[in-house]
This record gives C-alpha cells, sequence and structure tokens, in this order.
C-alpha cells in the first residue's frame, strides 16, 4: 500500500530511528560518570536560536544533530552531581516509555482501552508502594497540577456545588505551614480561594507545623464565618525536607470534618521504607495525597501523581456531559475525574519502571540517597568551616561554608555564599542551588538521583571548600 506523506522525511525512518538510538545511548552513558564542567554555549548554538523559520527542510539527521548539541549544553538533572532543586533523574525505561506512549499518542481524555487499565493499576501500585489505601486518582503534568485537582476535591466537598456557583459571598481558607510549597498559594488563587486566604502557620524547631496552631486557626475562622476548605501536610518541604506529622493533623480534620491533603511531592517516596514509616505514620488517614514521579521515583518530566481515598470525590469535583464526549454514570472518562482534557499517557513510564526494576529496587535506590545525604551531613559536621543549618529529616542537607574571618558578620556570609554558589555554577564540577534559610544564604543540595555515589558527595564538599577559599572575583 503506498504511504500517504504530506510531510516526507529526507531519509528512511529506521534510519532516522537508529541515529536518535545512537544520540539517547551517548547520552545515557555520558550521565554514568561525572563530566569535568558545564559546556558553554557556542557561537553555533546562539545563532541558530536566533535564526527565523525556514520555509524550506532541513536534513532531518542534521536537525537530530542540532537537538543533541542544544541537550548537551542544557543544564541536565540527569547528571550524578547535579544537586540544585528536587529533581528528576531521566530513568532510561522511563524515557523508552515516553518515546512509546509518544508514538501511539494515546489520549486519555476518553476511554483509551488498556491505557486505562494500565493507568489504574499504576495509580494502585503507587498507593501500594507507599503505603496509602487509594481508590482513585489521575496521573498530572507535575505537583502543581496535583495539589490543584486535590484542592478543587476539597473545596466541592466543603462546599457542594461551588464548581458551579463559585465562592461570591463566601469567606473560605486553606491550613499549611509557612513553608509550604507555593503551589498551594497558587491553587489557591486559580480555584478562586484566593492565596491570602491561605494560613500559612508558624513552624517549630523541627520545622513542622504545629498541630494545635492548626487547630486554633481552623476555630477561630469557624467563628468569624469562615469555611475550613483543607489542611495541607507537607512530607519533605522544598526548603529542607521537613516532614509535618500527618498523624496530628489528621486527628485535627477528623474532629474539625476538614479535608486532610498531605503534599509529598518530594519525599513521600520515603514512606516505602521501613526506617522511615514513623516519619509518615497516619498517612493512611488522608483524603488526598500527591506525589511526583518525575522527583524521587526517578523519572523523567512530566509524571505527577495525585490519589484519593474515595474517587467519588473527583467526579463531583470534574465530572460533566457534554454532546462531544459521552459516557454513561457506570463508566465515566477519564477527564471526568481530572483537570486536564488532552491528557498523554504518562501513566506508562511508571508502569514500566515498576515492571523492569521492581519496587525493591527503587527502594535500594531511595536508601542510598538518604545515605548520601547522612555522608554529606557527617562531612559538613567534620570541617571547621561549614556549618549545618538544619538537621537533614530527609534526603536535602542545607549548608554553608563560613571562613573563619567572616565569623558572626551575617550580612557579609550571606554574600559570600552566594557569590560561592555562582562560582560552583560556573566552575560546573558540581552544580547546587542557593537558599534562604532563616535569614541565612546557604548551599541546599538535594539528594535524589539513582546515579549519585559517595564519590559525588565528597565533590561537593571537597569543591565547596576549594572555591569558598578562593577570594571572590
Amino acid at each position: 500500500m503506498t504511504r500517504r506523506d504530506g510531510l516526507p522525511l529526507d531519509v528512511s525512518r529506521q534510519a532516522l530511528l537508529e541515529y536518535a538510538s545512537e544520540i539517547m545511548l551517548k547520552a545515557w552513558q555520558s550521565f554514568d560518570v561525572a563530566r569535568p564542567g558545564e559546556p558553554s554555549i557556542d557561537d553555533d548554538l546562539k545563532e541558530l536560536a536566533r535564526a527565523s523559520i525556514s520555509e524550506h527542510p532541513t536534513s532531518a539527521r542534521q536537525a537530530l544533530a542540532e537537538a543533541a548539541r542544544i541537550l548537551d549544553s542544557s543544564l541536565a538533572q540527569s547528571r550524578p552531581r547535579f544537586f540544585a532543586f528536587v529533581g528528576s533523574s531521566g530513568l532510561e525505561v522511563g524515557v523508552l516509555a515516553d518515546a512509546l506512549a509518544s508514538c501511539f499518542d494515546v489520549n486519555l481524555a476518553v476511554s483509551g482501552k488498556s491505557a486505562d487499565l494500565i493507568e489504574a493499576q499504576a495509580l494502585r501500585w503507587v498507593g501500594e508502594f507507599i503505603g496509602y489505601p487509594a481508590n482513585g486518582g489521575a496521573f498530572t503534568s507535575g505537583g502543581m497540577v496535583s495539589n490543584l485537582t486535590a484542592l478543587a476535591a476539597a473545596r466541592e466537598h466543603a462546599l457542594p456545588r461551588s464548581r458551579h456557583e463559585g465562592l461570591a459571598g463566601k469567606h473560605v481558607a486553606l491550613y499549611c505551614s509557612s513553608e509550604a510549597h507555593y503551589s498551594v498559594k497558587r491553587a489557591a488563587e486559580i480555584l478562586g480561594i484566593g492565596a491570602d486566604n491561605v494560613r500559612g502557620l508558624p513552624i517549630d524547631k523541627t520545622r513542622r507545623v504545629n498541630s494545635k496552631d492548626v487547630a486554633r486557626a481552623v476555630d477561630l475562622d469557624r467563628k468569624s464565618g469562615i469555611t475550613p476548605l483543607a489542611v495541607i501536610a507537607t512530607t519533605g518541604t522544598t526548603l529542607t525536607g521537613a516532614v509535618d506529622k500527618i498523624a496530628e493533623l489528621a486527628e485535627v480534620c477528623e474532629q474539625e470534618n476538614v479535608w486532610l491533603h498531605v503534599d509529598g511531592a518530594y519525599g513521600l517516596p520515603a514512606a516505602s521504607l521501613n526506617e522511615c514509616k514513623e516519619l509518615f505514620t497516619g498517612l493512611e488517614r488522608a483524603d488526598s495525597v500527591t506525589i511526583d514521579a518525575h522527583k524521587w521515583l526517578y523519572l523523567p518530566k512530566a509524571c505527577g501523581v495525585v490519589l484519593v481515598k474515595n474517587r467519588t470525590t473527583l467526579a463531583a469535583a470534574f465530572s460533566h456531559f457534554e454532546n462531544y464526549m459521552l459516557h454513561d454514570e457506570s463508566q465515566m472518562n477519564p477527564v471526568d475525574m481530572t483537570l486536564e482534557y488532552s491528557r498523554p499517557f504518562r501513566a506508562l513510564k511508571l508502569w514500566l519502571a515498576f515492571r523492569v526494576h521492581g519496587a525493591e529496587q527503587f527502594r535500594t535506590a531511595i536508601k542510598n540517597n538518604l545515605a548520601q545525604a547522612k555522608l554529606c551531613k557527617e562531612l559538613v559536621e567534620a570541617s571547621e568551616e561549614l556549618e549545618l543549618l538544619v538537621e537533614p529529616q530527609l534526603s536535602t542537607v542545607p549548608f554553608r561554608h563560613v571562613p573563619k574571618h567572616l565569623q558572626g558578620n551575617e550580612v557579609a556570609l550571606n554574600d559570600h555564599n552566594l557569590k560561592l554558589v555562582k562560582r560552583m555554577q560556573e566552575d560546573g564540577r558540581v552544580y547546587v542551588s542557593s537558599a534562604v534559610i532563616d535569614g541565612r544564604v546557604c548551599l541546599r543540595p538535594c539528594f535524589v538521583n539513582f546515579r549519585t555515589c559517595d564519590d559525588d558527595v565528597k565533590v561537593l564538599i571537597e569543591v565547596t571548600l576549594e572555591l569558598g577559599s578562593k577570594s571572590p572575583p
């Protein structure tokens, strides 16, 4: 049969696929070892980025080669010494799953047949892995959309028909740690709750929100005619990795009949470890949880997950009937449980990763990252020039460089550490980001990459001390 090709290639599909495979394999091999520095953006790439749209084709092989150069000179979180932010690792089978899913281009808005079954299974597997009794959920583009989805369900639960009638004349509030992720405020903005109605409550010396403060805030709001919509427990704050006490917050929520949401985008995979179970006590009592599989489950972006204890809460928040998307009550479309319409088959990469590696390999990788965080802490504490700012609860280890001549001078120390991070990023042997904790600028390495090893942690400390000892440029 003749192929009708309105977008012809200048090379065979097989040859193009083989060349793309070569690029991917070379990239994977380069991630196995740290490189001495980050490549610069050369003049050719700058010129390419300035080019106008072409009316005529470029060789497909040439275009792929250019794409490879662009990617290689971009910041790749997959590399073993990328410690900035809570990033992804680009697990190989996840990359392949993305390629396969894009190839078949399944859309999980209406029935995807087998894809629907696999998404449901993958959601169940996530719940089993972390110890949460999930009855429903969805794969999303990340923590922002996951939190928004869960809080939309919480809003409809507290104020039925609010999705239709809006919140005009109704005063509502959310409750969380002052160090909860900004996505909570952003969700409040989008849902009509208002960022000013997010109660960012004080944290204790372990950087957790106090359940008694939450209870007082809920009670005060109720007496003022304000409806509490949800309490958000963060399990792994972005700043320090702190884990709120879920069980204590669950007590408050059950007594007050308030939705409990657990934002576990970063830290929740650690709940799979027996040695971390106590940190996550009460998780099963939450109404909803979120987790980013593209963080500490090592998958390539984007792969967020939202789980709920009662799937009807998602249906109440999102189900609808349109003439172009028919369904019956017994078999709703996936879009009736989610915020997004056109939705790629993100579940495939998590499903494939668990099939290929098994849960135990993931638990081992998470244990290794926790051990690396412990090693980093020990190396910091062993140095006279480094200061640990927060006792790690998970795999984030904030510390700063404190030269003897700057001790006691907080303004100068802040300036010094800001410049130090910049020098380290320009140096490129390791990549870290800066943060501010209690007014103190620090380095905030996060250990969430399965490729990272103990030697990489040691190099991080060595480079910090080496460049920290040099005078600012």
